[in-house]
């Protein structure tokens, strides 16, 4: 059962919200998509590392976005803070009130999070030219309040972040041609779609289309190499991206979502079922055992992956929205996701959830705080509309 959002403290909407992040962070670039679609204004806050700081201080969390929302509440971690929104400006909605295409879009949200992270910092980081690019950004943005040279600012960022989003990430000469193909498996599933229909799921933007937007825009989309490809292999995709950067969800208030997934999504289950879901399995698999790594094997390829909690608890939930589908709803799941993976959904969830023992985040997507973080003295982006 999902956790239950705390309305009572949105009684009193904010004027605009308060978005911490950077103009270059994945899940900065997802909840922007869906603000903008909202029409909801906001300011964006371009972090430094005393307004991380901050931030991670009057959460809890060491995470981005952090949006400040009124006397002194904060949202926290998109896949909470979506529903959320919707709940609060239910006039554009992009979760589908009929549960199975609800859980699809979940699902898929879920697998655009948490299966594409790895490539989208793959990409960005093991290739010269983009690690070129985006250690200056990060050396002149995020880390302008560190009192370096620049030149240190630039070698300490990029050398943290092969550390951690390649060598302790599964990368290695042999695995790479198998990162890079999650990103190639999945723009190609995505091209046989968007040559189909608009959006991931029919004629209306959804959950499932801001879960793949976050790599898409932020990483695929914009750093050079990625881009150059989607450019070239998936012209389809790339348009749906400026489309999504783009559209305003009342435009699509008026139409409904599907009944049901049209016959050119099945590339993309394909990956779901056969890739993201034994992957998921394996490192909860793997948090059972206390362990703090795991062999998983990508298309015989084996890849040595850090065991995540959060990703643990994303199972679970996914786990537990399954198991509430009536039994008509399991049996049409099974014939896209095939058996297999259906039998990994049936496996029961602990009554200690992950979240519970090892919290990555806070429970609810708003926490009652004292004071507001104070803001840093940095770039804000204003975003109104009439």
């Amino acid at each position: 059962m999902d956790t239950k959002l705390n309305t009572k403290l949105a009684i009193s909407k904010p004027e605009r919200l308060l978005v911490h992040g950077l103009d270059l962070s994945y899940f900065t670039g997802k909840l922007e998509g869906y603000l903008r679609g909202k029409q909801i204004p906001y300011d964006l806050i371009e972090m430094d590392t005393a307004d991380f700081k901050r931030c991670g201080k009057a959460t809890g969390v060491a995470q981005m976005p952090q949006v400040e929302w009124t006397n002194g509440q904060w949202l926290t971690d998109t896949t909470l803070i979506i529903p959320f929104l919707d709940e609060q400006y239910p006039d554009t909605c992009v979760l589908p009130s009929q549960p199975l295409m609800r859980f699809i879009a979940q699902l898929l949200e879920d697998f655009g999070d948490e299966w594409l992270w790895r490539p989208a910092l793959y990409y960005r980081w093991a290739k010269a030219k983009d690690a070129r690019l985006m250690s200056h950004r990060l050396a002149e943005g995020m880390m302008r309040d560190v009192p370096l040279p620049f030149f240190m600012r630039r070698w300490a960022i990029l050398n943290r972040q092969r550390l951690h989003f390649l060598l302790m990430d599964g990368y290695s000469v042999n695995t790479a041609p198998r990162i890079e193909a999650h990103y190639l498996e999945t723009l190609d599933a995505l091209e046989a779609i968007f040559q189909q229909q608009s959006f991931v799921l029919g004629n209306k933007p959804s959950l499932a289309d801001y879960g793949f937007f976050g790599s898409m825009f932020r990483h695929f989309f914009c750093d050079p190499t990625p881009a150059g490809i989607m450019r070239s292999r998936a012209p389809a995709v790339h348009e749906w991206v400026a489309r999504m950067w783009n559209l305003k969800l009342i435009d699509y208030a008026q139409l409904q979502f599907n009944g049901e997934v049209s016959d050119c999504t099945q590339g993309l289950f394909e990956l779901v079922a056969s890739e993201f879901i034994p992957y998921m399995q394996a490192n909860e698999a793997a948090l059972g055992d206390k362990k703090r790594n795991f062999i998983f094997s990508s298309k015989g390829v084996d890849m040595r992956l850090p065991v995540h909690n959060y990703r643990a608890w994303r199972f679970q939930r996914m786990r537990q929205r399954f198991q509430a589908l009536d039994g008509s709803s399991q049996e049409k799941l099974q014939s896209l996701l095939g058996v297999k993976a259906i039998e990994s959904l049936k496996q029961n969830v602990p009554v200690g959830t992950a979240r519970e023992i090892h919290p990555p985040i806070k429970q609810l997507p708003i926490q009652q705080l004292p004071k507001k973080a104070l803001l840093s003295k940095t770039k804000i982006l204003s975003h109104q509309w009439k």
